[in-house]
């Protein structure tokens, strides 16, 4: 068994790459909220995480589990007359939400690591 091949990892290393790209995502919005006709784009990939979890439980023998995500784009709101639809305090709550969200994982993945060093202090 590889050291670092375990679920947790690599549930931590694909929802940090997931989390960096609903940020850039966000961060283009943030960015066109002023192009006429920009539509304002979102990443879903919560559900899918819950239908994966679900679906591997529901497999035994199933080791590996990757997260998907959806980019979806609004095409039913215009906030505004030239028809962009990014309302900026939406989207820099939703960058702070995703901060946070990131913040947990690199959290998680840290106490991985101080389990690790302590257990090999005590071999």
């Amino acid at each position: 068994m590889a050291l670092f091949d375990t679920t947790s990892f690599r549930i931590a290393e694909q929802g940090l790459h997931l989390l960096s790209l609903q940020q850039q995502i966000i961060a283009q919005n943030i960015a066109n909220q002023d192009t006429p006709d920009y539509r304002c784009k979102y990443l879903y990939f919560a559900a899918v995480l819950k239908d994966k979890l679900d679906e591997n439980k529901m497999k035994t023998g199933e080791k590996r589990l990757e997260l998907a995500s959806a980019i979806h784009v609004d095409n039913t709101t215009k906030d505004q007359p030239d028809g962009n639809n990014v309302d900026n305090d939406t989207q820099q709550a939703l960058f702070a939400k995703s901060a946070i969200q990131y913040e947990a994982l690199i959290n998680q993945v840290n106490s991985e690591f101080t389990m690790l060093r302590a257990a090999m202090r005590k071999s």
